[in-house]
């Protein structure tokens, strides 16, 4: 993070205006990230010079298009460490890439009495899905509980990963509460009892290393749009062999291999599961976005955050009401603080913090089990990345206080 002490301002040129009047402090990132503006040119420059379809023509313009495409593929390898490009699948986003594992991998395997362990933190894409596969399969789910920090419990996963265990899915990063869990050893704990591990790493791999190897994990779904990339592109990991026993669920031109009048066959993988037109200018754009991360350093952005958390968490603390939820700790907080103002709910709290040109998130963020668990109906959440700095923070401080001030 030396580019003049985070001068990445400039590349994201929508964070240069106003909002309401003020200048406009960008802390929804959990949420979606902004774009640089070498992604941005690279979607338009595809359409202006590039615009062709993928892996079906001989003509130049296909030909760039395919190689840009396919390229994206070695670039999201090198990110994660994959084995392979071959254990790339393109999706829309981390939604889609869960859904595909339960619907192409899990439903082939569960049986009645198999068990599927989450946690309690989930977001609902790695909640809902799993749900609907234990309605059509007869396995059930088991759920995890969190420590002080809210961090998935080892010691209440060792009880609950036993031999009926068939997958433990979780998010490596909580979206709430911005908890990293302990993947490494609940995927050595779910493959001693012959599970298989699947990681959302939605808010994990935009934020961090994340090394799939090293981790020994089976699966891994994450967004484009949550790593400086476009909306509707999104990642599915998965380790060759068990993608080679994955169904395709998309059916049709470009995953198949041969179709005669009553059997088809399909492409190898990771082909076979991206049936029809992809989402090319996206896939391509997302390859900058990965160029983009990668020159900066995942390490070094989460260096950055945690310096950030470092300086506004207990400026934060500070102000009277404040309630924060998850560990109290700033290096446990991986870029993201939800919280609430006493008396005040957060949709109020997000509304007077956007007429001072602070844009945060309120709701249950997709984790109404994990809003159950807090006692709550809803937070406030703030979340930060690569371009936000210490006056960020300040503002942020700054309008929570006059928040608090104006609603006493």
């Amino acid at each position: 993070m030396d580019k003049k002490k985070n001068d990445f301002r400039a590349d994201f040129k929508i964070l240069d205006q106003k909002v309401n009047g003020e200048p406009l402090v960008y802390l929804d990132n959990a949420a979606t990230t902004q774009k640089p503006q070498a992604v941005i040119e690279s979607l338009v420059d595809y359409y202006e010079h590039d615009n062709a379809n993928v892996h079906r023509g001989v003509h130049t313009l296909a030909q760039r298009a395919t190689q840009a495409y396919e390229a994206t593929r070695q670039k999201v390898k090198e990110l994660i460490n994959a084995g392979s490009e071959r254990e790339v699948v393109y999706t829309k986003g981390t939604t889609e890439s869960l859904n595909w594992i339960v619907r192409g991998y899990a439903q082939k395997i569960l049986q009645p009495g198999d068990e599927i362990v989450l946690s309690y933190a989930e977001h609902h894409s790695n909640i809902v899905p799993w749900q609907q596969v234990c309605e059509k399969t007869g396995a059930k789910l088991v759920y995890l509980d969190l420590n002080t920090d809210g961090q998935v419990d080892l010691e209440n996963a060792k009880q609950l990963i036993n031999e009926k265990t068939k997958i433990v899915s979780l998010a490596q990063v909580s979206n709430v509460l911005g908890a990293v869990n302990p993947i490494k050893e609940l995927a050595q704990l779910a493959h001693k009892n012959g599970a298989i591990m699947v990681v959302d790493g939605a808010q994990s791999v935009p934020h961090m290393p994340v090394d799939v190897k090293e981790l020994d994990i089976d699966f891994l779904a994450f967004s484009g749009h949550k790593i400086l990339g476009p909306t509707g592109t999104g990642i599915l990991w998965g380790k060759l062999e068990l993608l080679n026993q994955m169904s395709p669920l998309d059916f049709g031109g470009e995953m198949i291999d041969f179709v005669e009048l009553e059997h088809s066959t399909f492409k190898e993988v990771p082909w076979k599961f991206e049936g029809g037109t992809q989402n090319i200018a996206g896939v391509i754009a997302l390859g900058k976005a990965i160029d983009y991360l990668q020159a900066v350093g995942l390490a070094n952005i989460a260096q950055h955050e945690t310096e950030l958390m470092e300086y506004v968490l207990p400026k934060l603390q500070a102000i009277d009401g404040f309630e924060l939820y998850g560990s109290a700790d700033p290096a446990k907080h991986a870029g993201i603080i939800s919280f609430n103002l006493a008396g005040l709910h957060p949709h109020d709290t997000a509304t007077a913090l956007d007429m001072e040109g602070v844009a945060i998130r309120a709701g249950h963020h997709c984790a109404q089990p994990l809003m159950k668990k807090l006692q709550i109906a809803a937070s406030a959440r703030a979340s930060f990345y690569l371009y936000n700095t210490k006056e960020d923070a300040d503002k942020l401080v700054e309008a929570l206080i006059k928040t608090r001030e104006f609603f006493r």
